[in-house]
């Protein structure tokens, strides 16, 4: 993906790794996300990959396939839904619009070639056509509250948390000057972390199953047909607890560094050299929390125990019950 034309604006600082072609801040990290809190400027998403399915059998065809119930999915009802691997291991999440004649799907950058290659192998004789739109729409996000007008948007998923616009890519720049000021990813991730709201590739590693991050409540639907991998995700729910569980971490705010993702987490008692019970996901420094994170630990943790992530004290917040 090439760099967006939105980090040619002033004190645009791209992001790193997957993030790497949109701007990680705009060199005031704590306005932007008050600004972003508050329902003013937006986020360029445009590194997002974007993926349609059209034709009369989509729904009924995805249904198939998503741990989600959308045979009958109403146009413009956003949702989020997963794919498995046969072992019931979360392989892509798909962020979900239906606009009547086309789904429309944002999901993590890179990430589109494989989906649309698995979609392929799955059309069999169902009328139905996939396509990578990434090089012809970009994702946008607008925070809740924002009275920015999405007229130009192909597509609006509307969320408790804002609104994501898939606008021409060409019409990118133009498009957003009307949005307010741009707010960086930093500031978007911050938020997102402070919602517990799960990234793929971010809190998932190979193994991760739905019910570690709390994606069974919100992408995942319990009562439909079968679909790879709900062997897993019926016995889990039904005879068992997961593994691991979610937590969302307040950080001792006097280190000058954060764990990174993939940090090492430890219960504190136990001394810094002792088994590790899990590892951070994600970590940001919040406007009004401080540094905050959110990480992956055995699910016997106990949940009023102090950690350290990656060294720094931290104390947890249950996201995933024990």
């Amino acid at each position: 993906m090439p760099p967006s034309p939105l980090l040619s604006l002033p004190g645009a600082v791209a992001a790193d790794g997957v993030d790497e072609p949109v701007a990680a801040h705009y060199g005031e990290l704590f306005r932007e996300q008050r600004e972003l809190a508050a329902g003013r400027g937006f986020v360029d998403l445009s590194h997002r990959g974007v993926v349609t399915v059209s034709g009369p059998d989509r729904l009924s065809w995805l249904h198939l396939l998503l741990t989600q119930h959308v045979s009958a999915l109403p146009p413009q009802q956003a949702i989020e839904a997963l794919i498995l691997s046969p072992h019931g291991h979360i392989e892509h999440a798909l962020y979900l619009v239906d606009d009547g004649a086309t789904t429309w799907a944002h999901v993590e950058p890179g990430t589109e070639g494989e989906l649309v290659s698995y979609l392929e192998k799955m059309k069999f004789f169902n009328q139905v056509e996939i396509a990578d739109a990434t090089a012809d729409y970009a994702v946008v996000h607008l925070p809740a509250g924002s009275t920015a007008d999405a007229a130009g948007a192909a597509a609006v998923r509307e969320l408790p948390y804002g609104r994501d616009l898939f606008l021409p890519r060409a019409a990118l720049a133009t498009a957003t000057a009307g949005y307010g000021a741009p707010a960086g990813l930093w500031a978007y991730e911050a938020l997102r972390i402070e919602g517990h709201r799960p990234r793929l590739g971010f809190e998932t590693d190979h193994r991760t199953i739905p019910h570690e991050l709390g994606w069974l409540e919100s992408a995942v639907h319990l009562n439909k047909g079968c679909y790879r991998g709900q062997e897993t995700v019926a016995r889990v729910n039904n005879l068992g607890r997961p593994p691991r569980r979610l937590v969302f971490l307040h950080l001792d705010g006097s280190m000058e560094v954060l764990p990174g993702h993939g940090a090492e987490v430890r219960v504190a008692a136990d001394g810094p050299d002792a088994r590790p019970v899990g590892f951070v996901t994600s970590s940001a420094r919040h406007h009004e929390l401080g540094p905050v994170a959110l990480a992956l630990v055995k699910r016997n943790t106990p949940v009023d125990a102090g950690l350290l992530a990656g060294g720094v004290p931290a104390t947890q917040e249950v996201v995933v019950p024990q």
